[in-house]
C-alpha cells in the first residue's frame, strides 16, 4: 500500500522550502457546507492553495479522486503540459458534479509522479431534504 502523504498548517512549519512543498501537493476541496438532496452539488479539487506544482514531464499531477467516506465518487486524470509546461500559470484543479443522498464525508486524494499520494484533511457537507 502507498504511503499517503497529508496536509499540515503550513503556517507551523518553519521553512519556507517545507511550506511550498506541503502547500503545492496537497489537494484542497472546495465546495458548500450544505447540498440539497438529490440536487447536483458541485465539488471543486485544486491542487495547491497558495503555490502552483510543477507541470514538467516528469514532475507532475497525474490524478485527482474524490471519494465520500471509502466510496470512490470520481477520478480526473492529467497529462504533462497540460497546465503549459514550465510556463504553467494556474493549478491543477478538477470540479466533480454529484448527487448526494445522504451527510458526506469528502475525501480528495491526489497522485504526483514524483512525490507520490497526497490526502486533505475530511470534508463533511450536511444533505437536507
Amino acid at each position: 500500500m502507498p504511503t499517503i502523504n497529508r496536509y499540515v498548517d503550513i503556517d507551523t512549519v518553519e521553512r519556507e522550502a517545507k511550506k511550498d512543498y506541503i502547500d503545492r501537493h496537497s489537494p484542497f476541496i472546495h465546495c458548500d457546507a450544505t447540498a440539497k438532496k438529490g440536487e447536483k452539488f458541485p465539488v471543486t479539487v485544486k491542487m495547491g492553495n497558495e503555490y502552483t506544482h510543477p507541470d514538467d514531464p516528469d514532475h507532475f499531477i497525474e490524478s485527482i479522486r474524490l471519494f465520500n467516506g471509502e466510496t470512490l465518487l470520481g477520478e480526473a486524470s492529467f497529462t504533462s503540459g497540460m497546465l503549459g509546461g514550465q510556463d504553467m500559470k494556474g493549478h491543477a484543479e478538477v470540479t466533480f458534479n454529484i448527487i448526494p443522498s445522504k451527510k458526506m464525508k469528502l475525501v480528495a486524494q491526489a497522485y504526483c509522479t514524483k512525490h507520490g499520494l497526497w490526502e486533505n484533511e475530511p470534508v463533511d457537507v450536511a444533505v437536507e431534504d
